[in-house]
């Protein structure tokens, strides 16, 4: 076979495209399959097991570790297969290495096996969500970014739907949009809301109120959990008497005076939970990001 001398233009841009495919191109095959090993696992089987089974307190110096780790494969990629292919000047192609080879390598890499691992891992495991509202304050600020337990509410998962829990569901008035609410009562629920004061099966949530200038901060607990609402003096009052149908369950926004929650379109259908927030991993505000909101652990 004739002389076919490797390009180092090329390998870089290969390595660009997909950790690994520069050494591919070089005919370092062990090695693209290591780097490109190396990259998957760490840019989301990785993310996976720091969102959700280390301690929470880990969460924000593995995830900087993780992102670092992540970026240093694909750097020395691109750097091993520039000099790989500075070294291969006088080089024979190998039978395999053809155009229609690297493509389907590319189809089956970065088409295929990434969006599959990444779409199971958020169907199944972990998803990162955008607050845009302030439904939920003081409990989660706008523009908090979260991760959200998808091991949730389905046949094997890890947890059941609880009181309590801050619930991410499909908006039964737009199945395009999710939303995010607490859920305050569950299928045969009697809920009541009479003013500020809820109460679930005759058993009121309130447990400490405090008046601050024109808002009023209502400590609600269920059992050993506890949180905090807001209500805002001058909202209108609500009074409410239901109970929740089978299949369903009851949503409140933890910002009672500003949410649109079950007190508006109605019970949700425990079907559309699909996730429980569990953390905050980044936060950004008018003045920047929000440090002291970095790695707040809601699922409490």
């Amino acid at each position: 076979m004739n002389n076919a001398p490797r390009r180092p233009l090329y390998a870089v841009l290969m390595s660009l495209i997909l950790p690994g495919f520069g050494q591919l191109y070089n005919g370092e095959v062990n090695k693209a399959i290591w780097l490109f090993l190396a990259f998957s696992l760490l840019s989301i089987p990785g993310v996976v097991l720091i969102a959700l089974y280390l301690p929470s307190a880990w969460m924000m110096p593995m995830l900087v570790l993780g992102l670092i780790l992540t970026l240093s494969v694909w750097v020395y990629g691109l750097w091993d297969a520039w000099r790989g292919a500075r070294e291969r000047s006088t080089y024979v192609r190998a039978p395999w290495q053809v155009s229609s080879v690297y493509v389907l390598v590319f189809i089956l890499c970065d088409i295929l096996a990434l969006p599959l691992l990444t779409n199971y891992a958020r169907a199944h495991q972990v998803e990162a969500f955008t607050v845009p509202s302030a439904s939920m304050m003081p409990t989660i600020e706008p523009h908090d970014f979260i991760f959200a337990d998808k091991r949730y509410n389905c046949p094997g998962c890890h947890t059941a739907v609880q009181r309590g829990d801050i619930a991410i569901f499909v908006y039964p008035n737009n199945r395009t949009r999710y939303y995010i609410k607490r859920i305050i009562g569950l299928p045969g629920d009697r809920v009541q809301i009479k003013g500020q004061a809820v109460s679930v099966n005759g058993q009121p949530l309130t447990v400490r109120t405090q008046t601050e200038q024109q808002m009023t901060r209502v400590t609600e607990a269920e059992g050993q959990r506890h949180w905090q609402v807001e209500w805002q003096d001058a909202g209108p009052a609500t009074d409410i008497d239901t109970t929740v149908p089978p299949g369903q369950v009851y949503v409140l926004g933890d910002n009672r005076s500003a949410a649109t929650d079950s007190r508006t379109f109605g019970t949700v259908p425990l079907r559309d939970v699909v996730g429980k927030a569990r953390q905050i991993w980044f936060s950004w505000g008018a003045d920047g990001v929000r440090w002291s909101r970095l790695g707040r652990v809601l699922d409490e």
